[in-house]
């Protein structure tokens, strides 16, 4: 996961919609004054800054695998100490007492063993949140996967299906509980209202369509994004009050048990 497939700028136009997940999942972890933190796949920081403020004498790390999102973490002068590092990869030096990952592990083919190496770093009683988009049957994805496949597209695209990444609750409930974990999980679909002219093409040029975006060169990427942008216009028609834009995630906290529990 060494490639940029966030592009901060576009990213951060939806920050208050992207947002709301992260404080949904961090409101559900209960540790009371933990030593250290870490926020896996942090982005631009903003919300790393918000676990310091909750746990002002705790020690707090950021890191993410984009050197673009870590620049502009690094740009707002803060406390967290923001790194690059590839979540499958990364090993911590110390105990973790909450581990928190937003909206990342969709990208990691092989999260749950990641998983698993991050519940053996949480201490005894430690906290581990993650929260993954739960939308790859959404409409906005089926007409990704239909250009891709289409007539003009397929020998350059043809292959990119990304299928269905990520687990649903009760898979991550059996996982985490293998781990001798206490979990919660739950899934939620916000209806965004996004505001603008082709406001889902911008959402998804921030993240999904940057793979796509690597394999062509700059005027098929116009094309493709016309083509594109005419797909998702039928799909999410526009009405007086904006967009709306179901978003369906999927939500994991987990408690790892302390010694002499279970």
């Amino acid at each position: 996961m060494s490639r940029d497939i966030w592009d901060p700028a576009t990213y951060s136009r939806y920050a208050d919609e992207r947002s709301r997940p992260f404080f949904d999942l961090v409101s559900r972890v209960r540790a009371d004054d933990p030593d250290y933190v870490v926020d896996a796949g942090c982005g631009t920081g903003e919300l790393t800054v918000t676990l310091a403020n909750r746990w002002p004498k705790a020690t707090v790390d950021g890191f993410d695998s984009s050197p673009a999102m870590i620049g502009k973490a690094r740009e707002l002068d803060v406390s967290p100490r923001f790194t690059v590092a590839d979540v499958t990869t990364w090993r911590p030096d110390r105990p973790v007492d909450v581990l928190v990952s937003n909206a990342v592990l969709q990208w990691v083919p092989s999260h749950r063993d990641v998983i698993g190496h991050w519940v053996e770093a949480l201490a005894p009683g430690g906290w581990l949140a993650f929260q993954v988009p739960g939308n790859f049957d959404a409409p906005s994805h089926l007409a990704i996967r239909q250009l891709c496949a289409s007539k003009e597209w397929s020998d350059r695209l043809g292959d990119f299906d990304r299928g269905r990444p990520v687990g649903d609750p009760v898979e991550y409930l059996d996982l985490l509980s293998g781990y001798r974990c206490q979990v919660d999980a739950w899934e939620t679909t916000y209806v965004h209202v996004l505001q603008g002219d082709d406001p889902v093409l911008t959402w998804i040029s921030g993240t999904a369509l940057r793979p796509i975006f690597d394999r062509l060169a700059r005027d098929e990427q116009k094309r493709f994004t016309a083509q594109l942008a005419d797909l998702l216009a039928a799909a999410y028609p526009a009405r007086a009050y904006g967009t709306p834009f179901p978003f369906r995630r999927v939500f994991v906290v987990a408690r790892k048990e302390s010694e002499g529990e279970g």
